[in-house]
Parts: C-alpha cells; structure tokens; sequence
C-alpha cells in the first residue's frame, strides 16, 4: 500500500516537473494536455488520473510555487496577532501592485489568465482561490480573532474568511488598472498608492485607527513589504 501511495505520489511530481517546463516554454494557452503528457512521457489518460484539466495543473503548480516561497512560509509560520494580520495584508498590497512591474511579466500572464477566468467558466479562478484558501485562510482567520480580542479590531458577525476575500478582490481590481502599457488609472505615486490600500483595507477588515497605526507605521510607506502572497493571481 505504501509503495503504490509513493509510487502516485513519485508520478505527480514528475507531470509536474513537466508542466512546469512546457507552460515555462509555452505559456498557458499554448499548453495542452496532450504536451503535458508527452513531456512526462505518459499517456494523457494517465495524467487525467492525477489532474482532471489543464486549470487544475496549472493551479497546482502556482499552488506549489506559493508553498516554496520562504517570505511567505515565514509570515504564516508567525503566531496569530494583529501584528500578523496587518503585515498579511500589507504583503498581499505590496505583491499585486507590483505585478505590472515584473521583469518576465509572468504575474501580470497569472492575473490576465485569473481575469479571463472569471469572465468564462470561472474554472481555473474557483481552483486557485481554493487554494488561497488552504493556504492563507487560517492564519487570516487566526489573527483576526486575536485582533478582536485585543481590542484592536471590531467584532465580525459574518463569514471572517469574506473579509480576507474582500481585500483580495479590492487590490487584484487595483492591479488590473496597471496592467496595460498605460495605467487605466493615475493612481500617482505607487508607495502611496499601497499606502492607501493597506488603510484602506485594513479598516474595511474592522481595525481601528491606534492599532493600524501603531502596525503599518508612516515610516514604513516607503518602504512597503513585497511579501509574494499565493494567490495570488
């Protein structure tokens, strides 16, 4: 039993390894399935076992690249506290509003295949947020309960996870405005712009003035992190 486990384990990191290389040479829509399965030199029936679609691999993969990123691991490895919470949000500000700033433009591909997602079957968008979710959910959820209990946040009667959701589709708007060659939008100076965002999100989520302040500090607005934050594309 443990030898068959290691050996579906061992074969989906090698599909992997080779989606990888082909969406690297290829990009999204220039992947197929059919590729996919020929780079792990494997059957096509045999790499649906493990992936029933191409957006289910490729959400797997941004899945994996999330999961290896130390800054990342660092922040969700850190104990639940409103100081948590607000450097949470403070990464997510900081990773998409330079998304359109990427030398490779790898992320701004991620946020336009995220877009178009939404605007078709939502398929490769429900994937990743699922994933988001896996990953990043708990800590959120963990730190805003400990803000509330320190009274540096205001009680939520609904859904706690809504809020994390609602800072990640407010900034993912606001990075779309940046995606083309020119800006939809003139936000005006970018440290400023994250700035905002960061207030602006963190009051939405229920913290009060003292505590933000006290966490996102002005000295920092120059300077703001630029934590990768999964998912996020």
């Amino acid at each position: 039993m443990s030898s068959l486990r290691m050996t579906s384990d061992l074969r989906r990191q090698l599909i992997l390894g080779a989606a990888k290389r082909c969406f690297a040479r290829h990009g999204y829509t220039g992947t197929t399935t059919k590729s996919v399965a020929a780079a792990a030199a494997i059957s096509e029936a045999l790499l649906f076992k493990h992936f029933p679609s191409k957006a289910a691999l490729y959400a797997e993969i941004l899945s994996d690249e999330c999961e290896a990123d130390p800054a990342l691991m660092e922040l969700l490895e850190r104990q639940p506290s409103t100081a948590t919470l607000v450097e949470v949000i403070r990464g997510m500000v900081g990773h998409f509003m330079h998304i359109a700033d990427g030398p490779d433009q790898e992320e701004a591909q991620r946020l336009r295949l995220m877009t178009t997602s939404h605007l078709d079957d939502g398929e490769f968008a429900r994937l990743l947020y699922a994933k988001i979710e896996t990953l990043i959910g708990a800590a959120f959820v963990a730190s805003l309960e400990r803000a509330v209990a320190a009274g540096d946040a205001r009680p939520y009667n609904g859904e706690p996870l809504n809020l994390f959701w609602f800072a990640h589709h407010t900034v993912m708007t606001a990075a779309l405005t940046r995606l083309p060659a020119t800006p939809c939008l003139a936000y005006g100076k970018a440290n400023d712009l994250e700035r905002q965002l960061c207030e602006f999100l963190l009051r939405g989520i229920g913290l009060n003035d003292a505590a933000i302040a006290s966490h996102l500090g002005r000295d920092q607005a120059a300077c703001v992190d630029k934590t990768a934050i999964a998912e996020s594309a």
